[in-house]
């Protein structure tokens, strides 16, 4: 199954094993526009088999970067930068999403690696005021400012423009980020959304803002484009977001227009997560058996028999995988070969490399 098409509205994918988005924090000038890091980065997964390449949290305004470091969507300029990258990746016969991000109070954090310093970048340093539905700071983070109705009232328009440069970037499909503790997410949850507006307050009070997002885009990209949803199933905390709560968002989502749902966990704050091989497959599976919505599975899927028994089991749709990736680029066309199935898209240049091919 692994290895079977998958169609989602008119994109046709060519196997169920994607790429999930992983954070380069790579754009040293801090201009949003992504570089030949990029191109390598996603490019390998394609040339290594991958059905769909999901980018990087790709910020549809300036503020709503992670890092002054991420990529973005919020203008011409970048739009030119990221056709390269979707030319390649697509002539290698893969697909390719633009995940759309707000990172929220989550934004303007140091990037992991080359820089000194931790925490909150200060404006001197490149940083900014990061913003969320609430002041309620994350941990070890700066107090963001609580965005007043209109300013969330236009945040649809921002991830309307940026699903209409993706298309204008050659993307196949976006992805709209409501996971991991960033802006939708923190809407979503009651943990960081203490609103008393239309925004706040009641389940569907906090989804409007995702319904709303998923309405804009379908408006902008018409009724074939599909769109993608990430969602956090759990808070792992007590009074955060659940599984159950998280398939009533999905039923909404599913009605406002969203195709596809990219089943993740956590990120709201710091917690005790239970780590082990799949460990979020089971929400995936109680999204899809709840709804009847196509989801994938994420978290610590490692090897192709396990991959194969998550949708052979009727767990989900699709399998992503993020580190295995970084392990090993050609994670799909090595799971093939455990699996005895024969691909006919291994890259003519490395065919004799192929060890079921005799030499």
């Amino acid at each position: 199954m692994l290895f079977e098409p998958i169609d989602v509205k008119s994109m046709t994918v060519r196997n169920r094993l994607w790429v999930a988005p992983m954070c380069q924090y790579s754009c040293m000038d801090e201009d949003g526009l992504p570089n030949d890091w990029h191109l390598v980065h996603l490019g390998s997964f394609a040339r290594g088999g991958a059905g769909l390449v999901v980018t990087e949290a790709t910020a549809v305004v300036p503020e709503g970067r992670i890092s002054p470091r991420d990529t973005g969507i919020w203008n011409d300029e970048q739009v030119a930068a990221w056709l390269p990258i979707t030319t390649f990746v697509k002539s290698q016969g893969a697909r390719v999403a633009m995940q759309l991000a707000h990172a929220g109070r989550k934004a303007s954090d140091s990037p992991p690696w080359g820089y000194d310093g931790t925490g909150t970048v200060p404006a001197d340093r490149g940083g900014w005021v990061s913003v969320a539905p609430s002041e309620i700071a994350f941990p070890g983070a700066s107090m963001p400012r609580a965005l007043t109705t209109e300013e969330v009232a236009a945040l649809p328009a921002a991830f309307a423009a940026g699903a209409r440069r993706a298309i204008a970037a050659g993307f196949d499909a976006v992805e709209l980020h409501g996971a991991h503790g960033y802006l939708v997410h923190q809407f979503l949850s009651p943990l960081s959304n203490t609103r008393v507006d239309a925004y706040g307050g009641s389940a569907e009070n906090r989804a409007r803002l995702l319904l709303d997002i998923i309405r804009a885009v379908r408006a902008e990209v018409g009724d074939e484009f599909p769109i993608m949803v990430r969602l956090s199933a759990s808070d792992w905390l007590d009074g955060g977001v659940t599984q159950e709560s998280t398939a009533q968002v999905v039923t909404w989502a599913r009605d406002a227009g969203a195709d596809f749902f990219d089943i993740s966990s956590g990120g709201m704050l710091p917690t005790h997560v239970p780590l082990a091989p799949g460990y979020q497959v089971p929400f995936a599976r109680y999204v899809k058996e709840n709804t009847g919505a196509l989801v994938g599975a994420v978290g610590l899927i490692t090897d192709a028999h396990q991959a194969e028994a998550i949708l052979a089991n009727g767990d989900a749709d699709v399998v992503l995988a993020a580190r295995q990736f970084l392990r090993d680029p050609h994670f799909p066309l090595n799971a093939a070969i455990a699996l005895g199935v024969h691909l006919d898209y291994w890259p003519a240049q490395h065919r004799r490399a192929r060890p079921d091919v005799a030499r």
